[in-house]
């Protein structure tokens, strides 16, 4: 499992209970394993934030959920998260929407921002930071005098 991606010890541990390995001896090949680095929870914690943020746009609280499904403790998983600022979460989420807007572009205001604001919802941004950058974007569209009616945001 560990040479098609890194793995945290809940994950590896969760496996070898599926194929039936004796308690003790998972944990003596888990603790083996931690002792030469090959399961390193706070790396792979890190590496997972990067690569969500990078390749999938995910917002920080969807991020955290993911980990903590993954067995990763709050203290590391909150630890990793701490290079997720919030500036360029919204840049994120900007650059998500604009690139989407496009496609929506011959759709009416009211539909444009419900599709882009379900998009954010499932990256797990905040209403908030959606209805701000959705509305930021519908707008520079030039279309923001209803989209904000028509969508109940104004």
């Amino acid at each position: 499992m560990l040479t098609v991606r890194a793995r945290s010890r809940h994950e590896l541990a969760e496996e070898l209970d599926r194929r039936s390995v004796p308690k003790d001896a998972a944990t003596s090949v888990l603790d083996r394993l931690t002792q030469v680095g090959l399961i390193d929870d706070v790396a792979f914690a890190r590496g997972f934030v990067e690569t969500r943020v990078r390749e999938r746009g995910l917002a920080a609280r969807e991020i955290e959920r993911q980990l903590r499904t993954k067995g990763i403790d709050g203290d590391t998983a909150e630890a990793a998260l701490t290079e997720v600022n919030p500036s360029a979460e919204r840049e994120t989420a900007l650059r998500l929407v604009r690139k989407r807007q496009r496609a929506l572009a011959n759709l009416d205001t009211a539909t444009q921002t419900r599709r882009l604001a379900g998009l954010l919802a499932r990256k797990g941004y905040s209403a908030g930071l959606t209805y701000s950058v959705v509305r930021e974007v519908v707008g520079e569209a030039g279309l923001h005098g209803t989209a904000d009616e028509d969508a109940g945001l104004g």
